[in-house]
Order: C-alpha cells, then sequence, then structure tokens
C-alpha cells in the first residue's frame, strides 16, 4: 500500500534527522542479531550433518539416540563423544576413544567411509546463557573463550547479555504498546466528553495511582510464582496511566476547534472525530513523552530484577547481572557489562523517538 504525502513527509524529516536515522538502523541490527541469539550464541551446533541427513539442535529437540548413542534424553553435543558419534557416523569406539577417531577423520587417515562422516556448523558464541564452564575460578575476567568473562556461576556474560537485551526490548514492546493504547483510549474519552465522564476517571486515576505496585507484585509472585507473562500483566495494569493526562489535556483543548465543530455540525461520529482528526494532532505531545515510557518500563524491569521481584531466577536478566556487579567488586567487566549494555540501549531508543517526535512536529523540517 502507497504511503500518503503526509507520511512521506514524515519519513523524509525521520530520514534528515541523522542521528535518529543512525540510531534505528544500529538498534535494528542489534535487535535483529538478538532475536537470532540462538544461532549467535548456543551450546548447541547450528546445523549437524548426521549419515547424510541435517539436523537444526538449534531450534530442535533430538535426542542422543538419533546419532547412535545409548540416551534418549537430549545430545550433549560439548560431549566429545556425541561428537565423535556425529563425526563417525555413530560409530561404537567414540566411547572410548573419541580424540582419536575426530582426529584421525579430520586428517583424512580414517577407514569411515566419507558418505558416512558427520559434520557440525558451531555458533560463533559456543554458549548458551545457562551453559556454565567449570574452567577454572568463577567469575573469570575476559579471554578468548569468553569476550566479557563469566559471571558468579561461570556463565557466558556476552551470551547473557544478547539474551537478557532480546527480553528487555520485547517485554518493553509488549508493555509500551497496550499500555500506550489503552492509556491514549483514556485519555481521549476524558478529554473529549469532559465534564461528569472527566471527573469520575480523574478520581478513579487518583485512587489507581496511589496503590503501591512493588507490594502488589511481591504479592501476586508469592502465590502464584514469578513469570515473565504475569509480570507483563502487572507491568500494564499500573503502566497504562503514564500517558493519560497528556492526551487528556490535548484533547481538552481541541474539542472545541473550529474544525471540531464542523465535523460535529456534519454528523460525523464520535469515535471518527477523536481518533481520525484530534488524536492526529495530539500525537506530538504524546510522542514526547513516549521515551520516558519506555526508558521507564526498561528501568523497571531492570530494578524487579535487581531486587529478585522480576523474571524467573532461570531467565538472562540485565538487572540480575547489575546485582551480580554489585556483589562481586572484584569483577569489574561485570559492571562494565551491564552499564555499557544499559547505556547503548536506552541512548539509541532516545534517539529514536526524537526523531520519531521532530517527524511528527509539521513546525519542524530538517534540510
Amino acid at each position: 500500500m502507497a504511503m500518503s504525502e503526509l507520511n512521506r513527509r514524515r519519513w523524509r524529516n525521520f530520514r534528515r534527522n541523522k542521528r535518529a536515522f543512525w540510531s534505528l538502523v544500529i538498534f535494528s541490527v542489534l535487535f535483529v542479531t538478538s532475536m537470532l541469539a540462538e544461532v549467535v550464541a548456543n551450546d548447541k551446533p547450528i546445523l549437524v550433518s548426521f549419515r547424510g541427513e541435517l539436523h537444526v539442535p538449534a531450534y530442535k529437540f533430538y535426542p542422543e539416540t538419533a546419532f547412535g548413542g545409548d540416551f534418549r534424553t537430549e545430545a550433549i553435543y560439548r560431549d566429545e563423544a556425541v561428537q565423535c558419534l556425529i563425526v563417525t557416523g555413530g560409530r561404537e569406539e567414540c566411547w572410548d576413544e573419541p580424540d582419536e577417531l575426530i582426529a584421525a577423520v579430520r586428517a583424512g587417515t580414517s577407514d569411515i567411509p566419507s558418505e558416512e562422516q558427520g559434520w557440525m556448523i558451531w555458533p560463533p558464541i559456543p554458549y548458551h546463557y545457562k551453559t556454565i564452564n567449570n574452567v577454572g575460578t568463577a567469575p573469570s575476567a575476559p579471554d578468548g573463550n569468553h569476550l566479557l568473562g563469566t559471571d558468579d556461576t561461570a556463565r557466558d556474560v556476552l551470551a547473557r547479555v544478547i539474551y537478557g537485551f532480546r527480553i528487555s526490548i520485547l517485554f518493553t514492546l509488549i508493555v509500551t504498546v497496550i499500555a500506550s493504547t489503552i492509556g491514549i483510549a483514556a485519555g481521549a474519552v476524558q478529554g473529549y466528553f469532559g465534564g461528569r465522564t472527566d471527573l469520575i476517571f480523574q478520581r478513579l486515576l487518583e485512587i489507581w495511582a496511589s496503590t503501591p505496585g512493588l507490594y502488589v507484585i511481591i504479592i501476586l509472585f508469592a502465590i502464584l510464582g514469578r513469570s515473565f507473562w504475569l509480570l507483563v500483566f502487572v507491568t500494564i495494569l499500573f503502566g497504562w496511566p503514564a500517558l493519560t493526562g497528556v492526551v487528556r489535556a490535548e484533547f481538552l483543548r481541541a474539542r472545541n476547534f473550529e474544525y471540531v465543530r464542523a465535523a460535529r455540525a456534519l454528523g460525523v461520529s464520535d469515535r471518527v472525530i477523536m481518533f481520525r482528526h484530534i488524536l492526529p494532532n495530539a500525537m506530538v505531545a504524546t510522542l514526547t513523552m513516549m521515551p520516558f515510557v519506555v526508558t521507564g518500563t526498561i528501568s523497571g524491569l531492570a530494578a524487579l530484577d535487581y531486587l529478585g521481584y522480576g523474571l524467573p531466577a532461570s531467565a538472562p536478566s540485565l538487572g540480575e547481572l547489575a546485582l551480580q556487579a554489585k556483589q562481586n567488586l572484584q569483577a569489574p567487566w561485570l559492571a562494565f557489562s551491564a552499564f555499557f549494555t544499559f547505556a547503548i540501549m536506552l541512548s539509541l531508543l532516545v534517539f529514536i523517538f526524537e526523531g520519531v517526535r521532530d517527524a511528527f512536529d509539521p513546525r519542524k523540517t530538517f534540510r
């Protein structure tokens, strides 16, 4: 579907804002990379060839028996015996001499036919966010195997940052879209109709704003347990009033403008007037508040994880990484990783939304 002239002008203004445009490009690359985290950081191969058949362990479960092993549990691909089974086509000798067989196949001195030999393609970072590397002390400093070091349970910090970035952005997108939709709709109804409707809504908002959200989260998690979707629900429950006041003020100001009166006189429905005529004019003020909503959601999730009331303990969490940095002052790489991840992520999002706000502002033109 072709873009309207108005939207084309907005896109041109956004592209001419170099800081916002390049922030969007960098953020898109980081977000796509995090969405493909299973093929970027994983302790399972991306692709396995076994006896001429291709397998994708990064996204599918394969028992050890699928590669000639003895157990029906998932194959441990980092185990040398399992790697030998894949490379040699399932030879029983792998349980006794895995290193010698793998070396012979790679050197071309093995008597195994080439059509039975297998291979594996590993991710650039051969660690999942749950992978525990029991080599040396923990936390360990950055080296060739762990570019950002390991945390206090010997898990790769870079892998946890990638997965933690993804879950933070997805959480923020879900909460921001749903909470903003509810808040904008509520503010539009208040400001457009005014009178008793506005009065009742304001009293309800005052009561709702005085509810201690942290205590509610603690009580719900104590009863129902910690989960991603429960945290999303509670965050939306207490986050939707953030934009209500701004939208309400814009609708109160615009509801008596001449074009609104003319639309009413022509018999246009209230819903069309609210969301087709008034709301686009209120978007500049709404988008001005959007960076605060986004950064507040990310910071809120990190704070809850830091306090132990956020995502489940097994989930990759940037707030939990910050907590480890506080508990392990002798490992400064943990603090640097958490700080720079938050700084880059929040800065890019703020620059992007500033560009979107300016693109919607008809008074601003970028040359």
